[in-house]
């Protein structure tokens, strides 16, 4: 059985023939909730739901793979961040288990809540200057050598 990719004719085979993007821009540009691409179109439309496409430009976020690493992020960071302060409290103030209860589980969470989306949109935005997934002209999913792509223009699953 053979597996055709698909490869439009005007797109360059590999990424270092394509036009070089400035990446810190694009994560800077991600970070602030905005296009990566242009700056000036909204990237969320909800609190985690990248936009399909940039009302500004054009430029198309419906195949975004974000997937896990904005959460994974985010709790790398808040822990890097309560925990030391947990252990700083403790070892001056030596407060009650329900204070501590009572002041770290909010500030966790709502660092959390703080970081998710700015986290998220630079991971975007990083995933846009580096042509991943499918950003890259070659098609959606320019990782996956059997990728054939569906002419009704469908995600899928």
């Amino acid at each position: 059985m053979t597996v055709e990719t698909w490869t439009p004719a005007h797109a360059p085979a590999t990424v270092d023939a394509l036009p070089k993007r400035d990446t810190w821009l694009s994560i800077r540009r991600g970070l602030t909730g905005r296009c990566p691409h242009c700056g000036e179109g909204k990237l969320f439309g909800r609190y985690l739901k990248v936009v399909d496409r940039c009302a500004a430009c054009g430029e198309t976020y419906s195949h975004h793979r974000a997937d896990d690493l904005p959460p994974y992020l985010t709790i790398i960071i808040v822990g890097h961040l309560v925990i030391p302060a947990v252990l700083w409290t403790e070892q001056a103030f030596s407060p009650a288990d329900w204070v501590q209860m009572a002041v770290w589980v909010p500030v966790t969470l709502i660092l959390t809540l703080l970081m998710l989306q700015p986290i998220k949109g630079g991971v975007v935005g990083l995933q846009w200057a580096n042509y991943m997934h499918g950003f890259h002209p070659s098609g959606p999913d320019d990782a996956d050598p059997t990728y054939v792509p569906n002419p009704e223009g469908s995600r899928g699953g």
